[in-house]
């Protein structure tokens, strides 16, 4: 952490906002006690580098919260351990040298989950800092730092807020997360893009593991445990709780529903068992509830958090309810399409008509507000975003005009452009009734030659009046939520190519509270 361990209990004004409304499965034994090494002793020993992948944790409530870690001492080759559960004990402590209140308990790191772990810890005081590590087989994990929430009803303080998305290990290091663990955000939300299904580049930076695309859950799991091996991203992880939800890349590139990309290549039974694979090894690899074990092709991602009275958090899940994309204009205004099918419809607008907060977050893996590709005259959309569900997001943003503060925070498409969010885009004079966030990748693309980037990009600004900024630096958005404004930083660094990198603030914006739109500087 940059202004050290103690940073939010010595500043007041920086109060710690997480918390998640959802029911939830409890799984953590929390009366239980660490085990001394003679309750082992009869167990066959373990091998060495059992907690090489780190741990984190993530969904924070105000009594609670989920510890991740996976027991993998041969993370590349399946795990590397034995086919038996595995008791995994775990301690928390609101000291960072667990001296006092001492929380501890056993968790099961079973075989058909990977030997992962999922403790969701209970009965923790609001709006605390903890710290947390597990131990088996006589090894201890890394410390790991977390924070509970406020009460829901609390009001007043602030909340920092990291957005991250499309991690590509081929394309560089990750290196904007050094920078942001410098930044020490109270919460990360990751929106998509984990890590790619694409095989292995003899050219690329930093090379995939394996031998093609994984499809088996064995292949999954490697392919996770290859990109959290990378110390950048396993500091912050440590660092902060963390926010996910995935995009098309944790399963394959473009997919809708149950309909691959190439659906001559994949049959349907094919597919659905790949995306069987891909959402358990999701599941093993994040810091969620029991609520997320899938069931079958079937993961249960859209949920909702609250940061006391200041904000709403609502995640989308923008992959597994959607129609097919459309491939034309005439297509993309069917009204019988729809983004996120009619039961998250009806959860989404439930949760922004009901909310009693100052702002609303929804978190969307894509890119609301319109990208028109066709300089001048007539239209050509981005048709994988929400422009190819034109009538479903033009009602959305019907409804938002009843909705105070809606700020979209996206991902997908390695760039950065923010924009007004405007009630009609047909016409550039209609209302404005939010703004959108689209954060640039982490590493994917690379580092993008800029001047070329401009030369692409800039002569759409015309065709394209809501954009207020695009960029194509690798890097993150960094958001200072107050009562009265969000405080936008667009951080970026210079290169992805070496394992260390220099980074600074491309760009301030900010979102005032009852003004719609994003202001410059």
């Amino acid at each position: 952490m940059g202004a050290g361990p103690d940073r939010a209990a010595s500043s007041p004004d920086r109060r710690r906002f997480l918390t998640a409304g959802a029911a939830v499965i409890g799984a953590a034994a929390s009366a239980q006690l660490w085990l001394p090494g003679t309750a082992r002793a009869a167990e066959a020993p373990l091998p060495d580098g059992l907690f090489s992948l780190g741990v984190t944790s993530g969904d924070p409530l105000p009594d609670g919260v989920v510890l991740w870690t996976r027991l993998a001492p041969d993370p590349l080759n399946g795990g590397g351990m034995p086919d038996r559960v595995v008791q995994v004990e775990w301690e928390m402590s609101p000291d960072e040298r667990f001296r006092t209140g001492v929380r501890r308990g056993v968790a099961q790191a079973r075989p058909e989950y990977g030997h992962s772990v999922h403790v969701d810890v209970r009965g923790l005081r609001p709006g605390r800092t903890y710290w947390y590590r597990f131990r088996a087989g006589g090894q201890l994990s890394r410390v790991g730092r977390t924070r509970t929430a406020p009460q829901p009803l609390a009001s007043g303080g602030s909340l920092r807020l990291a957005l991250a998305s499309c991690q590509n290990w081929q394309h560089g290091y990750f290196t904007p997360y050094a920078d942001m663990y410098a930044q020490d955000p109270d919460v990360v939300v990751f929106v998509g893009d984990y890590i790619y299904e694409s095989g292995p580049s003899a050219t690329a930076p930093r090379r995939h593991e394996g031998s093609g695309e994984p499809y088996s859950l064995t292949q999954y799991r490697n392919r996770y445990a290859q990109y959290r091996t990378d110390p950048d991203l396993q500091r912050m992880h440590a660092h902060a709780p963390w926010v996910v939800t995935f995009d098309d890349h944790e399963v394959d590139n473009d997919f809708a529903g149950e309909i691959p990309q190439d659906p001559a290549k994949q049959p349907h039974d094919a597919f659905v068992a790949r995306l069987t694979a891909a959402y358990q090894a999701f599941y093993e690899h994040m810091p969620v509830r029991a609520t997320a074990i899938p069931t079958g092709p079937h993961i249960r991602m859209h949920r909702r958090f609250q940061f006391g009275r200041l904000a709403r958090l609502n995640v989308l899940d923008t992959r597994q309810y959607r129609s097919d994309q459309a491939t034309s204009q005439t297509g993309a205004q069917n009204p019988a399409l729809t983004m996120l099918g009619a039961e998250q419809k009806r959860w989404l607008l439930d949760s922004l008509h009901g909310s009693n907060t100052r702002w609303n977050l929804v978190a969307s893996q894509i890119m609301m507000a319109e990208t028109d590709l066709l300089a001048g005259a007539g239209k050509r959309w981005y048709y994988d975003a929400w422009d190819g569900y034109q009538v479903e997001r033009n009602a959305l943003l019907g409804e938002f005009q009843q909705v105070r503060n809606p700020v979209v925070l996206s991902g997908d498409r390695h760039l950065t452009m923010i924009s007004d969010l405007r009630r009609d885009f047909a016409d550039p004079s209609s209302a404005v009734v939010g703004a959108e966030f689209v954060g640039t990748s982490i590493s994917s693309n690379g580092d993008q030659d800029q001047a070329a980037f401009h030369a692409q990009w800039d002569p759409l600004k015309a065709d394209n009046p809501h954009w207020k900024l695009i960029d194509a630096h690798r890097g993150y958005h960094l958001f200072d939520v107050r009562r009265d404004a969000v405080d936008a930083r667009v951080r970026v660094v210079d290169t992805v190519l070496k394992p260390r990198a220099t980074a600074r603030t491309l760009a301030r914006l900010r979102v005032a509270d009852g003004r719609p739109g994003v202001l410059l500087g």
